[in-house]
């Protein structure tokens, strides 16, 4: 058997690393899916490589983060290596060594915000956002698309390109009203600067193949090839599965599998999935056999009954409804962005951040600069109850003069005083400085 498109695979279970013995984030999440990989012979299919991950470095972490106090302090090195093993799958695929490329990792990242004072949705740093942004700096790539497949709404990623035009971020998810984290809905749909670059589709509970199947054909599918991005990215979590014991959908090996085939991701990266043994083997099987190219139409759970998990009319209808309201709401952001253009300066958003998996509150207060030349400068003043206030000035990696110029006066000016340090990140020159420390 040979793989019609060259994969690698990258395998990192964090066997020091767990939030609890029995919490669902653990090892074997992933030990299950390697010995289903090993006794399937999967890596006997030609074309099929298994690489080493690498160590994400400090320097790394902060080109997408502000940790608070720093990146040490909030990172150990199992969270460093499921970053790298990112970074190494990308290094293949980029490189024009592999085609596909498919890093099973944990610790999970898609919960991790722009600002990180802790764990949050058991993620302590976005690994999907260290690989595009190492990606960007290394290789290049500017216009890149990351389709989140998980259950939970990735509210990080949304949070950490919520500013950046050249970064469309899709996520479907379990109806935000119901699950974990509470957010994701329509109209959360990017900041002034990027309106469009952010498509949230919740789904009510109890939906499957069909339901995911037609938002990809209806929604997902046209968006992207609209975009035309050089990159895409799915992250892929699959606590959507019928068994999955914390959430509420029906999907199925074989959905996730064609859902892959339909996207044709560059690379996946694992993210949730906690039915470690009813689920977690079959539908990593289905992805990798689809990235490779080859036939998954075999690959089944043992107790599938498609008649059991099918989804009712009332879903039916309500995913319809879903792809229509979206789209329909699509076509007014070109408006409302032209009504901020016409508007003031700087926009201004305060949020309310809980860290369930660290017991921490945040508030921010964040100001952007309404831009039409380029992302915009971004500033983030975040206090936390474990008493850090820190101020984080973001300058884009394409920066205009003005931005370039606000964003450092912004840093320059800040009283430290105020702060237990402030900080800004130059995406233009890969740098991370602090004051005040």
């Amino acid at each position: 058997m040979k793989a019609t498109r060259k994969t690698g695979l990258v395998f990192f279970p964090a066997f020091d690393w767990a939030i609890s013995e029995t919490h669902p984030e653990r090892e074997e999440r992933l030990l299950y899916t390697q010995d289903q990989v090993f006794e399937e012979g999967i890596l006997d299919i030609d074309g099929l490589v298994e690489l080493k991950p690498g160590l994400a470095t400090a320097a790394d972490v902060e080109r997408v983060h502000f940790c608070v106090p720093d990146a040490e302090a909030v990172t150990t090195k199992s969270h460093l290596i499921a970053a790298g093993g990112c970074m190494a799958v990308a290094d293949g695929v980029l490189s024009g060594k592999l085609e596909r490329g498919f890093a099973l990792v944990r610790p999970p990242g898609h919960h991790a915000m722009r600002v990180v004072h802790g764990a949050r949705g058991f993620c302590n740093i976005n690994i999907e956002a260290i690989m595009v942004e190492y990606i960007r700096k290394t290789y290049g790539v500017d216009r890149v698309a990351i389709v989140d497949t998980d259950c939970h709404h990735g509210d990080g990623t949304q949070d950490i390109y919520w500013h950046d035009p050249d970064t469309l971020f899709i996520s479907l998810h379990q109806d935000g009203r119901t699950l974990y984290p509470g957010s994701g809905f329509i109209d959360e749909t990017g900041g002034p600067n990027a309106m469009g670059a952010t498509v949230n589709i919740p789904l009510p509970p109890g939906t499957s193949e069909e339901g995911f199947l037609t938002v990809m054909d209806r929604v997902v599918l046209p968006i992207v090839e609209e975009f035309r991005p050089e990159l895409i990215i799915n992250s892929a979590g699959q606590d959507n599965h019928y068994s999955d014991p914390i959430t509420h959908m029906n999907f199925c090996a074989q959905g996730y599998a064609r859902l892959t085939d339909k996207l044709q991701p560059h690379i996946a990266v694992l993210e949730g999935g906690y039915s470690i043994e009813g689920a977690l083997p079959y539908v990593n099987v289905g992805l990798i056999l689809a990235l490779a190219g080859v036939d998954y139409s075999r690959v089944r759970e043992p107790d599938y009954d498609p008649e059991r998990i099918r989804q009712s009319h009332e879903v039916d209808h309500l995913v319809a409804l879903t792809c229509d309201h979206l789209l329909e709401w699509r076509e007014g952001c070109v408006l409302a962005r032209r009504r901020f253009l016409a508007g003031s300066e700087f926009v201004r958003r305060s949020r309310r951040i809980f860290y369930d998996t660290a017991g921490i509150l945040e508030e921010q207060q964040e100001t952007v600069r309404v831009c039409e030349d380029c992302a915009g400068v971004v500033s983030v003043d975040s206090r936390a109850d474990t008493n850090y206030r820190i101020l984080a000035v973001r300058v884009p990696r394409k920066p205009c003069p003005v931005c370039a110029e606000t964003g450092w006066r912004w840093f320059d000016q800040a009283d430290v005083r105020n702060y237990n340090f402030v900080c800004i990140q130059d995406g233009k020159a890969d740098l991370y400085q602090v004051k005040g420390a």
